[in-house]
């Protein structure tokens, strides 16, 4: 009792030191319970502390450590840090999902109906073809007139992207894509004029979606967890062949050939009406984060530029070396993406003899693997950020690895002799080449993070026509040499010139 009574008076002391001290550690217990959500287990020792000659009770207030499923919460002086892309404990004890992780999720979602309605425009050409007479030498024509508005629009939505915000244009971009996606069958039997102006219509759309995923990451997360991030949403984008190619003849033998064009057009709008109501474009502006994320998201930023949608001048932009290791990396990556892309079931058809059946379920395969290692590249560059490595050495890192992986394998698919053994170096190129997204995709927002949109916007653009030459080259030189073993070897010498230029100049540093 009389330690008791003698706490109580401490408490209600006129002595101002005891009364800060209480305060402090008063203070101190509620924050502890209102931010990380759990109670404070609290112990008392006793100590002489001799102040003006009188006992002082010493109190110490321990938190036991929590570690929750997949989440590592820690006091630090500026706050409290959640290590990884995963929710925490809330106020009342319950799971909350990170914002954030929300904005991944959603961006890695309409990613993947971008490619999945790319996809699907290549698995209904056949029957098209079929029922309208096309020929060989239009067919060329209609998968190409998807490039030509893509081309112009990269540019365009990089600088809206910069001066409205990531939300607002690929929103605009969501609604005009489903539009272009849900006439594309109405096109194909009013006219040929009508369906190349449509698909042409549609890569306008689709152009917009790689700026605003950049820009709108870059704003919703810190720079030790953007990698992780874009990793999440190019999985979505890889994973869109794989939907795309699983769900188009199924829906197309039940329904019709307009099937997956309103599937996929309707699977656009729902996207949309959750993004408009859930997703802002900075965290600052969004009424459900949480007050100890959006410190997280704060702390983690280098520098927090202010863009007044001004485009940077052009002479400056590309006097800088790191700019031109950018585009020089974008181009070789489409480049290499697109051979793959358009040629491996004409390569396993032409080579092993393989039918198309199974020619498609060999091309399939290295989507899927490409997805999951983009995610790996995207952790192990976060992970070495936060384990104290350079920004430089980090995107160099990965970067090489993005190319010097896709190249080599390309050298040893030359020596390929069955299909098996084709689509296994076919898989390790992709999969490598993902790794690529940790290195001059992020490193646009690094060097120029208040003209990372409109930067983004020519390099892709430039990237696009890359992928225009190498796709006709390549069936030139499959004409003139009678094999894919030269363009294969153009292909991986490319990939290895770049990697030194790369190395040479980019940096991690901001130039703009």
């Amino acid at each position: 009792m009389a330690a008791v009574f003698h706490t109580k008076s401490l408490l209600h002391s006129s002595n101002p030191n005891s009364t800060r001290f209480s305060n402090t550690h008063l203070n101190l217990i509620k924050f502890r319970k209102t931010h990380l959500g759990f109670q404070p287990k609290i112990h008392t020792k006793w100590a002489n502390l001799c102040t003006g000659g009188e006992r002082i009770r010493k109190t110490e207030h321990v938190n036991d450590r929590k570690l929750q499923r997949g989440c590592v919460v820690r006091c630090t002086a500026e706050g409290i840090e959640r290590r990884l892309l995963v929710g925490g404990r809330g106020q009342e004890g319950k799971f909350v999902v990170p914002e954030r992780l929300k904005v991944a999720a959603l961006m890695a979602c309409v990613m993947c109906l971008c490619n999945a309605d790319r996809v699907v425009m290549s698995v209904a050409i056949v029957p098209l073809a079929a029922k309208h007479g096309w020929t060989s030498s239009f067919l060329g024509i209609v998968q190409s007139s998807f490039l030509w508005g893509y081309i112009f629009s990269s540019v365009v939505g990089g600088a809206l992207v910069d001066r409205y915000g990531g939300k607002r244009v690929i929103a605009w971009g969501v609604a005009l894509w489903s539009l272009a996606t849900l006439l594309t069958p109405w096109a194909a039997n009013h006219s040929t004029a009508s369906l190349l102006a449509v698909r042409a219509f549609f890569g306008l759309a689709e152009g917009v979606a790689l700026p605003s995923m950049s820009t709108l990451l870059s704003r919703w997360f810190p720079s030790h967890e953007r990698a992780t991030a874009v990793g999440i949403s190019m999985g979505g984008f890889h994973l869109g062949n794989v939907v795309g190619l699983i769900l188009t003849p199924v829906v197309m033998s039940s329904i019709g050939i307009s099937g997956p064009f309103f599937l996929f057009s309707s699977l656009g709008l729902l996207w949309l009406t959750i993004w408009a109501y859930g997703v802002t474009n900075d965290p600052q502006e969004s009424q459900f984060i949480s007050k100890s994320e959006l410190q997280l998201i704060q702390a983690g930023k280098l520098d927090s530029p202010v863009n007044k949608g001004e485009l940077p001048p052009l002479r400056l932009l590309f006097s800088k070396l790191p700019t031109w290791a950018i585009i020089f990396a974008n181009i070789t990556n489409n480049w290499g993406y697109f051979v793959l892309l358009s040629w491996m079931p004409i390569y396993f058809k032409t080579v092993f003899n393989v039918n198309l059946k199974q020619a498609a379920w060999f091309s399939a395969v290295p989507w899927g693997m490409m997805a999951l290692s983009g995610y790996i590249a995207g952790a192990l560059s976060d992970y070495l950020i936060k384990a104290g490595y350079s920004l430089t050495l980090v995107r160099k890192i990965m970067q090489s690895i993005g190319f010097i992986g896709p190249g080599v394998s390309l050298l040893c698919l030359n020596y390929a002799k069955t299909p098996v053994v084709a689509a296994m170096f076919i898989t390790a190129a992709l999969s490598l080449s993902s790794f690529s997204q940790a290195g001059f995709l992020l490193n646009m927002q690094d060097i120029a993070p208040q003209y990372a949109g409109f930067l983004h916007g020519i390099s892709n653009s430039l990237g696009t026509l890359a992928a225009i030459i190498s796709t006709i080259g390549t069936g030139y030189f499959v004409q003139w040499l009678g094999s894919f073993q030269a363009f294969l070897t153009v292909t991986a010498a490319l990939y290895f010139v770049t990697t030194i230029f790369w190395n040479l100049y980019a940096t991690g540093e901001r130039v703009f």
